[in-house]
């Protein structure tokens, strides 16, 4: 199949993506000033054409509305992190989508001169598990998934400070987003919803654009930031897609992951994240308990 005609099939497939960037438009029904509704889309829509997330296109060269075209990735790294202070050596690879809100990584960490240690950390809207193995309790006998009912909002937070996540979040908030200059920089506020309602992402652009920082105002005492740089396409099949190239995220001040990045496909791979029944009765119990 040609680069352009696997271009095409990334563009069909997501007509199912979650935001159309006809941001103007979209919020001239919303309760603040159309001035400062403005000054939002624009940020938005500039965040959004810089990473590529924007796409026209149709059948024959028809010219559609602009579409979202990111929903599935996976992103593959190296670097390390901190582990009870210890900074190791780490393998990243995240798998991720953001209709369902879901997202698996597997992380292998390995201290120097000792045995590597592999965990798969799962969640998919409500739901956050791990995975002795890839698929593990979907079959009786195929390994076990041990629920964790309490990572939910912390795992969740991983799918949306990403530079794409903060753009769709923000589209999602309508009104509620706000944009504002910062010792020169534009920033963008966006406040969550559902599992991660009342924590807010701050977002700051550079001058072309790109988020290169991202920071989660938990409410808690423990803000988290994200650091992004070096965009370009690292996709294996280059479609224009921007994706940073190196990512640091860090907790309270101090760094807890610091990742180069080798391949970044944002063409929305086929990714499934299905919920093992013991789970699922694991959270519906715990809630059960918490109504009580």
């Amino acid at each position: 199949m040609s680069t352009k005609a696997k271009l095409m099939k990334v563009l069909t497939s997501a007509a199912i993506a979650i935001v159309a960037f006809q941001c103007a438009g979209a919020q001239s029904a919303q309760t603040k000033t159309a001035a400062n509704m403005s000054e939002v889309a624009k940020a938005v829509k500039a965040a959004a054409d810089a990473l590529g997330m924007p796409r026209t296109g149709g059948p024959g060269g028809a010219l559609l509305p602009e579409i979202d075209v990111i929903n599935r990735m996976e992103i593959l790294g190296s670097g390390t992190s901190s582990v009870s202070g210890q900074t190791v050596k780490t393998e990243y690879h995240a798998a991720l989508g953001y209709n369902p809100p879901a997202m698996r990584l597997e992380i292998t960490r390995t201290n120097a001169g000792g045995t590597p240690q592999h965990t798969i950390q799962t969640v998919r809207d409500k739901y956050a598990w791990d995975e002795s193995m890839m698929g593990a309790g979907l079959v009786p006998g195929k390994g076990t998934a041990t629920p964790q009912m309490t990572a939910v909002k912390q795992r969740l937070l991983q799918i949306w400070i990403l530079p794409y996540g903060v753009l769709k979040a923000a589209f999602a908030a309508g009104d509620k987003a706000t944009v504002s200059v910062e010792d020169g920089t534009t920033v963008l506020s966006v406040p969550l919803s559902g599992e991660l309602a009342g924590v807010t992402l701050k977002a700051t652009l550079d001058s072309k654009n790109f988020i290169t920082k991202v920071v989660a105002q938990t409410g808690g005492g423990m803000d988290i930031e994200a650091d992004y740089s070096d965009y370009a396409d690292h996709g294996e099949i280059l479609t224009d897609i921007k994706s940073p190239g190196h990512m640091v995220e860090k907790q309270g001040g101090s760094t807890v992951l610091d990742i180069q990045i080798k391949n970044w496909d944002a063409n929305n791979p086929y990714l499934v994240f299905p919920i093992p029944q013991n789970v699922k009765m694991a959270t519906q119990q715990s809630s059960k308990v918490a109504e009580k």
